[in-house]
């Protein structure tokens, strides 16, 4: 099991640690619903330094990430970051990412913990053309800082301007006595904020004062448990839950990220499921009654026939009810049909409804 270099200081603090993509790291602290209300009402920390990180540079830097992925990578300018995914050859996903564009012929690739060795593997045999490649995901820590709240808590900080860094925009600046760490405005709770990049042995220093000077804000340390119910209020998906390698970007909601002015792997075959359309969807649901869906709960119809699979749940802290995420036939797919989860023995009915679940 690994260590981020906070896990001593999460243990400190009284975290409950559990396994996670092969880290030790914190799923809770004072609680699922504490910590998921702080985040939406005021500001959280999250050490989220499992992620992995890979440098691609060079002149053939931006012709292996066009190769790969399936955004249009020409598209990012210098303190630009862009959400993207690594389709495979038989129409599923490798993995879901973000790009960001350093400097000219300088790229960062931030992916999923459970997938570094994968996604690095993947990549690189797709590299035939002499990028370099460097695994950065053991030497860097990332801690997200969410919530409304933000901003304001944050200033004191840094000598740049937070308010001014976009949504999905970065720059490379000093932060709690660090110089040269990511300011990035993104995030994974659409409660807005920043993730920080840093090398391992700075991390401490600014955990330590991001929490001093939050503290009058109401900061709080979060786990990975509100991380989950967070992105699932926002329908943010999940890669291994409600994206995998057997699920294509087209039909798991993804074709914003998929663009075919280009060619990447696999994009003929998602083209013409972007243009004739995919036997099933990915599809968000609210239940009507009392009830905690869960992933691998069924999804059936009003007679009680299997028609899907729940590939997330949860009871929503911010809406008091059951939502979820799975998928199901394309004809069963249409926003304010009627559904039913298969909760135990009991069919509990549910609404397909549109993301995001929570609204803000």
């Amino acid at each position: 099991m690994k260590n981020t270099a906070l896990t001593q200081t999460h243990e400190s603090l009284g975290a409950k640690m559990v396994p996670f993509a092969g880290y030790n790291m914190p799923v809770q602290y004072e609680g699922i619903n504490i910590e998921h209300e702080t985040v939406r009402n005021a500001v959280g920390v999250f050490d989220v330094s499992h992620m992995g990180e890979f440098l691609i540079e060079g002149e053939y830097a931006l012709e292996l990430i066009q190769k790969v992925s399936s955004n249009d990578a020409s598209k990012l300018t210098i303190g630009k970051a862009q959400y993207s995914c690594l389709p495979n050859d038989d129409g599923g996903i490798v993995d879901d990412l973000i790009i960001y564009k350093i400097k000219e012929e300088t790229y960062l690739l931030v992916v999923n913990a459970s997938n570094i060795e994968k996604d690095w593997n993947w990549i690189q045999s797709k590299n035939n053309i002499g990028a370099n490649m460097r695994d950065l995901s053991e030497d860097y820590s990332l801690l997200a800082i969410q919530g409304p709240k933000s901003i304001e808590a944050m200033q004191s900080l840094t000598s740049h301007d937070l308010s001014a860094i976009k949504f999905y925009n970065f720059i490379v600046g000093d932060f709690a006595g660090i110089e040269h760490v990511i300011i990035s405005a993104t995030g994974y709770t659409g409660s807005g904020g920043f993730e920080i990049y840093c090398k391992n042995n700075e991390v401490k220093q600014i955990w330590d004062k991001v929490l001093d000077a939050g503290a009058s804000f109401g900061i709080k340390p979060v786990g990975l448990a509100a991380r989950d119910t967070l992105r699932l209020e926002m329908g943010y998906c999940l890669y291994g839950n409600d994206i995998d390698d057997t699920t294509s970007p087209i039909e798991a909601g993804l074709g914003w990220v998929t663009k075919f002015n280009k060619d990447f792997t696999n994009y003929k075959a998602l083209k013409a499921e972007k243009e004739h359309g995919t036997n099933r969807k990915l599809i968000a649901f609210e239940l009507d009654e009392r009830g905690i869906p869960r992933q691998g709960y069924d999804i059936v119809d009003s007679s009680g026939k299997k028609i899907g699979i729940v590939t997330s749940g949860t009871m929503s802290p911010s809406l008091g009810k059951g939502i979820g995420l799975g998928y199901v036939p394309t004809v069963f797919s249409d926003v304010n049909s009627k559904i039913q989860i298969q909760i135990r023995k009991k069919a509990v009915p549910a609404t397909i409804v549109k993301l995001p679940f929570y609204k803000g």
